[in-house]
């Protein structure tokens, strides 16, 4: 990045599929000399508190969110895109507020969905399946021994360490939004409208152009492509989305300037993190914006 990172809005500890724990995270922070940070697991809130301490304690700026699935089922996109979701500490507190967005949340993620996907994997990729890829079926307790709030990152997990299965591409064969398996997570977007356009949250649309990545990403596999973006970017709109990710470890420069002429044509917000799970292949610190485009984030928020 050109730009000192002054503010890193994308990030998630193990309250969702982090490796690091909110105290981890925000010592990162400091370490690194990032100034904010935004914790925004995945369609959770859990972390949040703990997060709101650990910055307290050291010296960080800490902006508290929620990074929401939203599920698409259509001819042309089968699959989730994602909405970051910020709003001001003092709401943690309030608890009408917190059971709102965790009513609407927890429609889609959970037990059932883990279950459904995991009768889907073995049915096609099961030792009986139609194309057999796991010497043993899968079962939920592989899955809910990572996490309560399983992502897509857990199922990768299992199948490493349960089943042995190491190659990305196979991974991505059972697990990938092309599998026949694929269940997507999340909510519909007319369900995410009431946090969308909840009093003092405001939403991104977050890392657009990732799907669209040349080189080698993680998301590359599990996102649209940008014209796929492109042709849902006015359903985001009319629901009220307040800004776009245009720093992201995932953008390419040219993405970058798409991303800021659709933020200057809709006016929209500029944002970006480093959407953080881990120390090596998703760390911290490597986008962000820079102290003024804070400011304007900031004042919006507020």
């Amino acid at each position: 990045m050109d730009q000192k990172i002054f503010a890193d809005l994308h990030n998630h500890t193990t309250a969702s599929d982090g490796d690091f724990t909110p105290d981890q995270m925000i010592e990162q922070a400091k370490s690194l000399g990032i100034r904010v940070i935004g914790i925004t697991d995945h369609d959770t809130l859990k972390g949040l508190k703990t997060s709101m301490a650990a910055g307290k304690k050291n010296g960080i700026e800490v902006i508290p969110g929620v990074e929401v699935s939203i599920r698409f089922k259509r001819s042309y996109f089968i699959g989730t895109l994602h909405l970051l979701c910020y709003f001001l500490p003092v709401r943690l507190t309030e608890d009408s507020f917190m059971a709102r967005i965790n009513k609407i949340l927890a429609q889609g993620r959970g037990e059932k969905l883990v279950r459904a996907r995991v009768e889907e994997i073995n049915k096609f990729f099961g030792p009986n399946g139609i194309s057999p890829l796991l010497n043993r079926d899968l079962k939920f307790e592989d899955i809910s021994a990572l996490s309560d709030n399983a992502t897509r990152r857990h199922f990768s997990f299992a199948l490493k360490d349960g089943f042995g299965i190491t190659d990305a591409d196979t991974i991505n064969a059972i697990i990938g939004n092309d599998s026949p398996a694929y269940l997507p997570s999340g909510i519909k977007l007319e369900q995410a409208v009431d946090i969308i356009r909840e009093k003092g949250i405001l939403a991104v649309l977050a890392h657009p152009a990732a799907g669209s990545f040349p080189g080698k990403g993680h998301y590359k596999e599990v996102l649209p492509p940008l014209d796929i973006v492109q042709q849902i970017l006015p359903e985001f709109i009319e629901a009220g989305v307040h800004g776009l990710e245009v720093y992201y470890p995932g953008h390419t420069k040219a993405h970058q300037d798409l991303m800021k002429s659709w933020a200057e044509k809709y006016h929209l917000l500029v944002t970006g993190g480093s959407d953080c799970h881990d120390g090596i292949e998703r760390p911290l610190g490597v986008q962000g914006i820079c102290e003024t485009e804070y400011v304007v984030f900031k004042a919006a928020l507020a």
